[in-house]
């Protein structure tokens, strides 16, 4: 069978590095096509009608949407290489659980700390959630063990936004989560996660744009 892959997303996307990392960690050969989101391509409202959002990923004329559904359908198809979810049922159930986390915590809390006038109580919020993941990690390498797995490629995206949770939210995540920060510098030796991050000074450029499109101040 032919495996013609396809992932489309726009580069500022969390969401979309996930499976930028989740493909590059399975060797899987893919065509990337950057979309702009305010002028999204045929080929994207063709495949994606209803949810209209990145990141989508396309295998064999199929599209696949949301990035967590699609790291999971990336693990299954090809799970001779590179497994990212535990085989034990608890185990990859308590994978899903903190991967939901990151995106109903980290990325709510995240997001109100950079788009919002007062970021100050949102990154208290989100130092707690980051707490709590850093809790879940424990004194463990990766947060499976000892190999990279699904929560690591599901939180360590965020990582390019840490800058900007720390400047616009007042904060200093290494000094109080410094086991998370030596965690994702850990995931940041992979190169399929340091060739697919975004980068951090164009991510805060991003969100400064973003604000005063919005006309936050």
């Amino acid at each position: 069978m032919a495996n013609e892959v396809t992932l489309l997303n726009a580069w500022p996307s969390p969401f979309g590095i996930r499976v930028k990392i989740a493909l590059a960690e399975k060797g899987i050969e893919h065509e990337h096509k950057e979309e702009d989101l305010e002028d999204k391509s045929p080929l994207f409202l063709m495949m994606n009608p209803v949810r209209k959002k990145i990141p989508s990923l396309i295998h064999n004329g199929k599209p696949i949407f949301d990035s967590l559904l699609i790291v999971q359908y990336i693990d299954e198809v090809w799970k001779e290489t590179s497994p990212l979810l535990p085989s034990d049922p608890y185990l990859r159930a308590q994978a899903r659980f903190w991967a939901d986390f990151v995106d109903k915590k980290v990325f709510y809390w995240g997001r109100r700390t950079v788009m919002t006038t007062d970021g100050k109580e949102a990154g208290k919020e989100l130092i707690e959630s980051l707490k709590l993941l850093e809790g879940e990690l424990g004194e463990k390498p990766y947060f499976g063990g000892e190999k990279f797995g699904y929560v690591d490629l599901s939180l360590i995206p965020f990582y390019s936004f840490f800058n900007s949770f720390e400047t616009y939210g007042n904060l200093s995540i290494e000094a109080e989560c410094p086991k998370l920060i030596a965690w994702a510098k850990r995931c940041l030796q992979k190169e399929s996660v340091s060739k697919s991050l975004a980068d951090q000074q164009k991510v805060i450029h991003f969100f400064e744009q973003m604000r005063k499109k919005l006309g936050i101040a």
